[in-house]
């Protein structure tokens, strides 16, 4: 096994899944925009945080959740739950309160970093995708499951995640003065983002029943 490959393919693997648009790295470009790139960068090591303990469960129990494909069904209602309940708000409740708080709101590095651990433990999509990818290196002969082996992969999933992250706060620091990186207009597609991902998931749920 060739840790380094590990480690290199689930960077890169989590990068790109984590490159779309979707709730943690629109989250984490607002926050930097908002107030600075600090407390952006806290966001996203608390976010990676989770991460981290993710990808270990995904790996430790790829097998077991390769082979129960309930319990991952139990995972997508729970995250259509969530992401329904995210996309109301930040469509429809975010813009009123947004009126009527004309202070600003000024958080702490250390509240910024428990708000992205939050966000990405109710996250709950990437357990099912990083064992699929566990999985697939398992059955190449790539991946191990042993702790030099799991700790490589775990490591390359965080890393790819983060960098994601750090790439978004640089990108919309670019076009702030923009229309698209307004308030409002981070609020609407945080918004747009979890509904899509609400209906693919019940899509998904109601195509398996």
């Amino acid at each position: 096994m060739n840790i380094t490959l590990v480690f290199f393919i689930s960077f890169l693997t989590t990068f790109l899944a984590t490159l779309p648009p979707g709730l943690l790295n629109m989250t984490a470009a607002k926050i930097s925009l908002k107030e600075n790139l600090t407390r952006g960068i806290m966001f996203s090591l608390g976010a990676c945080l989770i991460i981290i303990f993710q990808a270990l469960i995904a790996t430790v129990f790829a097998r077991y959740l390769s082979n129960h494909p309930d319990v991952i069904e139990i995972l997508r209602i729970v995250a259509l739950i969530i992401f329904a309940i995210i996309s109301v708000y930040f469509l429809f409740i975010a813009k009123c309160t947004e009126k009527e708080k004309k202070d600003v709101d000024v958080r702490s590095k250390t509240s910024r970093f428990f708000h992205g651990m939050f966000l990405s433990s109710i996250n709950v999509f990437p357990i099912p995708f990083q064992a699929y990818v566990a999985i697939s290196l398992a059955s190449f002969g790539v991946l191990e499951f042993h702790n030099i082996g799991i700790a490589s992969y775990v490591l390359g999933a965080s890393s790819g995640a983060f960098v994601a992250l750090y790439i978004y706060m640089i990108f919309f620091d670019k076009i702030k003065d923009r229309k698209i990186a307004s308030q409002k207009s981070m609020n609407y597609l945080i918004g747009i983002i979890t509904g899509l991902v609400a209906i693919v998931t019940l899509f998904n749920i109601l195509k398996d029943l």
